[in-house]
Order: structure tokens, then sequence, then C-alpha cells
């Protein structure tokens, strides 16, 4: 199959910052989707996605009593809220973008 879909049809996102470190997490909406989210949002993936960010270092973590993935990207958020001279200092807009990737769909 090749056959993509939208990460938001089959999953909610929750961003927050620390600094200039934005955590992301990724919560399927179905359980039974959780083992596809494991297998298809990777790292690289995320990173590819925050690249124009130019970001450091992306950490995952599986949450499977929650059914969800957070991530961790360092330098995400152009040096922090007091920093960043960006509209969007906390990075919550980034887990739209998140949701926005197109994945294989779920067997």
């Amino acid at each position: 199959m090749n056959d993509q879909v939208l990460l938001c049809d089959y999953a909610h996102a929750r961003a927050g910052d620390k600094g200039n470190i934005l955590s992301v997490a990724v919560f399927a909406y179905d359980p039974a989707h959780y083992a596809w989210l494991v297998a298809e949002l990777t790292v690289e993936r995320v990173a590819g996605c925050l690249a124009h960010r130019r970001i450091g270092s992306v950490r995952r973590y599986e949450l499977p009593n929650l059914g969800g993935l957070n991530f961790v990207v360092e330098n995400a958020l152009e040096g922090g809220v007091n920093a960043s001279p960006g509209i969007d200092r906390h990075g919550k807009s980034l887990s739209y973008a998140l949701l926005d990737l197109r994945l294989p769909a779920p067997s």
C-alpha cells in the first residue's frame, strides 16, 4: 500500500517550551493506532519537518500508557521566549506543523 494519511486524522498534539527547547507530545486518538504512531512518527521525520527552524537534536520518549510520544527538540525556538523576535515564541504552532505530516496509512 502506498496510501498516505495526515497525522492530524489519527492524533492530536500539545506543545510547550523551556528556554530554547521545544517539547511536543503527540497522542493517538485510538489506542489501536499507538503501534502505528511509534513505527511511523520517527525522530528523523520530526527533525525533517522542523528543519526549517535550524533545530538541534531531537529525542523521542515513548508514553505507552498514554498512547503517545513526546519529542524534545533542542534549539527550536529562536533563542527562547525572552530572546526570540518571532511571533510564536513558545512554539505552539509547531505542533500543528507535525500534525500536517503525511505518513503511510495504518494497516
